[in-house]
């Protein structure tokens, strides 16, 4: 009883102080620590405070927009107060139930039965899932990403929490249109333009409202193309509530460091400095056109069919504030179970199983690419981020959080890689050293009471997830008393981000029941990497117009598998679903000789 006690107060403290996976790391030495705070003060743009009335720009009197203004010092102190009155109480809530069962067993001798404890704690949960959702849509801000990763992750929260959280994940509290369309107006218009000079029709109804932005559809004007865009506007004055929101969890973090299962303070320094950039949509842009870069050429700089598809900005209409891009026509993750029910989908059917595989599959490819190759990645990966699209297809949006690692580091993840995807077993001893050498050459530090197999066990637990059983006698459970993570002394906060990409395809094969190893589908690009395509690159030069071919012939037939597969989304019900059974059947044939061929 007592462990589950001990489990389940880890689990709400976990829940309350935000358990992003990639925050399963411990902190580092203060040299390493970066002032987020100050950096974000050197990026970020000064806080819309005026009124808009653009008088050159209307036609007789205009209602004055009134922009909300930056928070003063007084209302962050408000906003504090405000969520230290409501986590605490939910953290001592779990303390005072835990001592008055454990006081109750010890007077009466009775021991709760499984289903019992099970029972009360799921009341316990439901309320403090209540309070915590009550007080994140009271203040909004960065506590929205908060749920938005605790409702992501229904294979590691309680259900009560992660049902609570899941509406925010990508509708926030609108904000009205007449002070989206102000704010447009006051980036994108020139002297002289109407905002009907650029946009035919604006939806009134945002697509989504997140903790920085608001995103809306609209058709633009014959001068801007004609086209369909989705229309992504920041929050005015919204910088000063976020960067005071993080001050507010990373202290949290640091007050329970003792108590929470696992340590926050290095991820929330990192987050910290990253946040920054979210405010600066010219460099979102910028980051948009570079992953796209590399997702759209293969590795001997042909062009390529991307496994996700990319908005792409529209030239002339971006500002710090405002980014114009192309429309998406699909949902995002968080409701494609939905949408697919509607469509007479059904979770454990052919498409579906087929449609996890594909989902798996283009992440998988997407993060291992961009990690590995040039070591700038899409780093805020949760599912209000990812899309389902009408014809089948995966999407990714909302490139405000980027990630760049140094050279030695893609170098020596790609060695871990290789050395995982080459190993005879999970417990065969010289492996088990490799991987461990390689995982403290990273910058893994564990305790000093840690096994030897500590390192390998980090290692496998990060980047295969269809390891059952990891050396050293740890648990593959991330909150479990035995789990590796628990043994790390300090994590590398460059690659506390990579983290958080692994464990976001982790958790979904994991809700999926699909057994997927990082490792093993990341091996061949890191092999490539090692290799500096130095042999692809001969070969290129000496015999270009028959590698031409080839590469055309490659692109072609992937171009008309993709056509084939959209098509198939088209079918009626009966025929899609064995057209998929079939096509699964292949897929289990091709995965089961490919897994026969590595061993």
């Amino acid at each position: 009883m007592k462990l589950l006690l001990s489990s389940t107060i880890q689990l709400a403290l976990a829940g309350i102080a935000w358990l992003d996976t990639s925050c399963a790391f411990a902190p580092l030495p203060a040299t390493t620590k970066i002032n987020g705070a100050q950096f974000a003060a050197t990026l970020a743009p000064e806080p819309i405070t005026e009124n808009s009335s653009d008088d050159d720009n209307t036609e007789g009197t205009k209602p004055t927009i009134e922009f909300p203004p930056p928070l003063t010092k007084v209302q962050r102190l408000e906003r504090a107060a405000k969520f230290w009155s409501s986590a605490i109480p939910i953290v001592l809530s779990y303390y005072s139930k835990s001592a008055e069962l454990l006081v109750k067993e010890a007077f009466t001798g009775v021991e709760l039965t499984e289903d019992e404890e099970q029972s009360i704690w799921n009341e316990q949960h439901s309320k403090g899932a209540k309070t915590l959702a009550d007080t994140i849509t009271s203040l909004k801000g960065f506590y929205v990403k908060t749920a938005q990763i605790i409702a992501s992750r229904k294979d590691l929260f309680p259900e009560e929490y992660t049902e609570a959280l899941s509406d925010f994940t990508d509708n926030v509290d609108p904000l009205p249109v007449d002070l989206i369309k102000a704010v447009v107006e006051k980036e994108l218009l020139v002297r002289g333009e109407r905002f009907e000079d650029i946009f035919e029709t604006f939806d009134e109804h945002p697509l989504g409202s997140a903790s920085i932005a608001q995103v809306h559809r609209a058709v633009l004007t014959e001068k801007y193309g004609s086209k369909e865009v989705a229309v992504k506007v920041q929050r005015p004055s919204i910088e000063s509530k976020l960067m005071g929101d993080i001050a507010n969890l990373k202290t949290l973090a640091k007050t329970f460091s003792e108590t929470l299962p696992l340590d926050y303070y290095t991820v929330f320094c990192e987050l910290e400095k990253q946040l920054a950039d979210e405010f600066n949509f010219v460099a979102e842009t910028v980051a948009m056109d570079r992953i796209y870069e590399t997702m759209t050429k293969d590795e001997n700089g042909y062009p390529c069919e991307s496994p996700v598809v990319m908005p792409r900005p529209v030239p002339g209409l971006v500002s710090r504030r405002v980014l114009v891009m192309d429309y998406l026509d699909g949902v995002p993750l968080s409701r494609a179970a939905e949408e697919m029910l509607k469509k007479g989908i059904k979770p454990d059917s052919p498409e579906s199983q087929l449609f996890g595989r594909k989902l798996l599959k283009s992440l998988t490819e997407v993060f291992g690419r961009c990690i590995l190759e040039t070591g700038f990645f899409h780093a805020d990966p949760h599912p209000g981020n990812i899309f389902v699209l009408e014809d089948g297809r995966i999407g990714l949006i909302d490139f405000g959080q980027v990630k760049q690692i140094s050279g030695r580091e893609r170098e020596t993840l790609s060695k871990v890689m290789i050395a995982l995807d080459d190993r005879v077993s999970d417990d065969n001893p010289s492996d088990l050293e490799n991987i461990g050498n390689l995982a403290l050459e990273l910058g893994v530090e564990l305790a000093d009471d840690a096994p030897a197999e500590g390192p390998a066990a980090v290692a496998m637990w990060l980047f295969d997830g269809s390891v059952e059983n990891l050396p050293g006698g740890y648990d593959k459970g991330e909150l479990s008393p035995n789990s590796p993570v628990k043994a790390l002394k300090s994590f590398p906060q460059d690659l506390v981000l990579v983290g958080r990409s692994t464990i976001l395809i982790k958790g979904l094969s994991s809700r999926l029941g699909i057994p997927w190893s990082l490792s093993q589908e990341w091996a061949p690009v890191a092999r490539r990497v090692l290799d500096g395509n130095t042999k692809q690159t001969v070969e290129a030069e000496s015999k270009s117009n028959k590698i031409r071919m080839k590469d055309v012939m490659k692109l072609l037939k992937t171009w008309g598998r993709g056509k084939a597969s959209r098509a198939v989304t088209k079918l009626p019900s009966p025929v899609r679903t064995r057209v998929a059974a079939i096509a699964l059947k292949l897929q289990k044939r091709r995965e089961a000789k490919e897994s026969k061929r590595r061993a």
